[in-house]
């Protein structure tokens, strides 16, 4: 599998638009590690028709960087479930590890994700709340000479940072950049991101994914065309019980179009 996730498919699979959860941390009663309960979550999420499985991303994970090899046992389980069980479903799942931290952690959690076989990093700039965008852009930058890099930007409640236009712009324009989970739960926030990346000259390029809750449909139906610049919109993957819909973004803008107002 090449850096840059193409040898596999992930990448192309990713630009197409899926449906990726994050992939909550099972516990027992007594706080304890649950495997029975967290295969059956991997497994719902296999079945249920998800393109994507992101481990090591959701709220009830930030902490497993604590305790010593516990991300690193997880990462692990979650792999091995995943590939024994779209095996079984002949179908495949790209795989997204969370990358935290600051630029040395976010090596080394990098390259574990990259030796474990995860298609690409999803990546937190929640440990630089002061940075500028000079060394935000800097982190980055080092991070995708690691792995592919899918953007976070996560809503301030829950330790996300603000971050501007000028950053998104120089986001897109990195290498081996595959994408942005949008998740600011602001609307000003979110044209920030598309404006970057239509700026940019990438948004044929890049895979938008929503994560703002309170707008997934909004999100996905709506156009963003900055003046002068080439249109951006989301994208985004629904399974039927017989049959998959990939709506990339140029069906949503018909659906967009033909909607009545």
């Amino acid at each position: 599998m090449t850096i840059d996730g193409r040898e596999n498919g992930a990448h192309e699979r990713f630009r197409e638009g899926l449906v990726i959860p994050a992939m909550p941390l099972a516990l027992s009663a007594e706080r304890e590690f649950d495997p029975v309960s967290q295969r059956a979550i991997l497994r719902y999420y296999v079945d249920a028709g998800s393109g994507g499985i992101a481990v090591g991303v959701h709220s009830t994970q930030f902490a497993i960087r604590e305790l010593p090899a516990f991300f690193e046992n997880v990462l692990t389980f979650a792999r091995d479930i995943i590939a024994d069980w779209t095996q079984r479903r002949e179908t495949r799942v790209v795989m997204i590890a969370g990358v935290c931290g600051k630029t040395r952690q976010a090596i080394s959690e990098a390259r574990l994700a990259r030796s474990l076989g995860y298609d690409a990093g999803l990546l937190s700039l929640s440990a630089y709340p002061q940075a500028s965008v000079d060394e935000l852009v800097e982190h980055v930058r080092t991070i995708t000479r690691e792995i592919p890099v899918i953007g976070f930007y996560l809503q301030t409640a829950v330790g996300g940072r603000r971050l501007p236009y000028e950053f998104w712009r120089r986001f897109a324009e990195l290498e081996n950049i595959w994408g942005i989970k949008v998740a600011p739960f602001d609307r000003y926030a979110t044209l920030d991101v598309m404006r970057g990346v239509a700026d940019s000259g990438r948004a044929g390029e890049l895979a938008l994914y929503t994560g703002n809750d309170d707008a997934i449909v909004a999100d996905l139906l709506t156009k963003y065309r900055p003046a002068g610049r080439a249109r951006s919109s989301f994208c985004a993957r629904a399974r039927t019980r017989r049959r998959v819909v990939c709506r990339s973004r140029r069906t949503f803008s018909r659906l967009a179009r033909t909607s009545p107002r």
